[in-house]
């Protein structure tokens, strides 16, 4: 259990700005992980094993990219009780990512809008960072989140991530392809059928070369959006399957405004997470698993903000789910509410 209770301390970060509240937390987090004082911050981890995608996970609640962009806290992340942690993006070259302010809370509907715009420290630092970290080595299943520079043209692509996948695979146990981030220019469009094919086809005859570089097989997952069509959404899951692709991450944020119109910072650009994007994520999730079938392994994300939500990620049809803009709201004991009530309900 938590020595300090996170109830006390969201009144004085929810009293500073969103992005700085980020930067304090993680700071702090990076500081005391190797240390005692991470008692302060440790979470029972529920036993709950399950495979997916030839891993065996401790149980069904993982921790979602974006919330350690560089890799530098998964020790404190992983004191938490998660049963798995993704960090990242990452991109081949270090970026500041959008100006800010680029962070914004909007509490009456628990979600947050970010523009970041993939801001980090670069594939070198980061894979620095992994690689000091003990979670894995202690049998906790990392999954590092790759994607592509700003300044890189959309027709240039697959050359940043397949640089990336090159950098990580030896210290990941799955790479996530992140295609679905609304706040780095066009980045979308390798959504569409085409481009995704031309993408995954380049990603896999690379991994193919890093299977036998390395000795190990290292599962392959893509992040979608959750604003998509039906069609959209099978198209995908049949690109997918096409490429031999070991899973899929549903969903990123949404550009949809119409759940926080009216509120502060509502009209905001950038990703909306959090409680309103909870039932485009099912939808897309239960689309996903009609079109893929009962094997296919999905990670579910989005609106994950109580016991209850996560039960019904499951229900919708993912195998895992990850809780990013809830932690934020609840703090670290949503992570064992969460997987204690996956628990229970199967």
């Amino acid at each position: 259990m938590a020595l300090v209770p996170y109830a006390l301390a969201r009144p004085f970060l929810f009293g500073l700005d969103a992005e700085a509240a980020h930067d304090v937390t993680l700071g702090a987090l990076a500081r005391i992980q190797h240390t005692p004082l991470v008692c302060s911050v440790m979470q029972p981890r529920v036993a709950d094993p399950v495979t997916v995608a030839g891993l065996r996970f401790a149980n069904r609640v993982g921790l979602a990219a974006g919330l350690d962009k560089n890799g530098e806290c998964i020790d404190g992340f992983g004191a938490m009780g998660f049963g798995f942690i993704e960090v990242g993006t990452v991109t081949p070259k270090a970026q500041p990512g959008n100006p800010k302010p680029r962070l914004f809370r909007l509490p009456e509907a628990n979600g947050l809008i970010n523009r970041l715009g993939f801001n980090n420290d670069g594939l070198a630092a980061f894979i620095a960072n992994v690689k000091r970290a003990r979670f894995r080595r202690r049998g906790g299943i990392l999954g590092l989140n790759i994607g592509k520079n700003a300044t890189t043209t959309i027709d240039r692509a697959a050359d940043d991530y397949l640089a990336c996948l090159a950098g990580v695979y030896p210290h990941a146990d799955y790479v996530t392809v992140n295609i679905s981030s609304p706040n780095t220019k066009n980045l979308r469009e390798l959504q569409s059928d085409a481009a995704l094919d031309a993408l995954l086809a380049a990603l896999q005859e690379r991994k193919a070369q890093l299977v036998t570089e390395h000795g190990r097989k290292v599962p392959l997952f893509v992040k979608i959006a959750p604003d998509l069509s039906a069609a959209q959404v099978k198209s995908i899951a049949a690109t997918l399957k096409a490429n031999g692709i070991d899973g899929v991450v549903a969903t990123n944020t949404t550009i949809a405004r119409d759940a926080v119109k009216g509120l502060p910072h509502g009209d905001e650009a950038g990703g909306l997470s959090g409680r309103p994007v909870f039932e485009a994520s099912n939808r897309v999730i239960a689309q996903l698993r009609a079109a893929l079938g009962s094997g296919y392994p999905i990670i579910g994300v989005g609106g994950v903000m109580s016991g209850a939500d996560a039960v019904a990620k499951i229900a919708a049809g993912a195998d895992l789910v990850q809780i990013y803009t809830g932690f934020i709201y609840g703090g670290p004991s949503l992570v064992t509410e969460a997987a204690r009530a996956i628990a229970r309900a199967r």
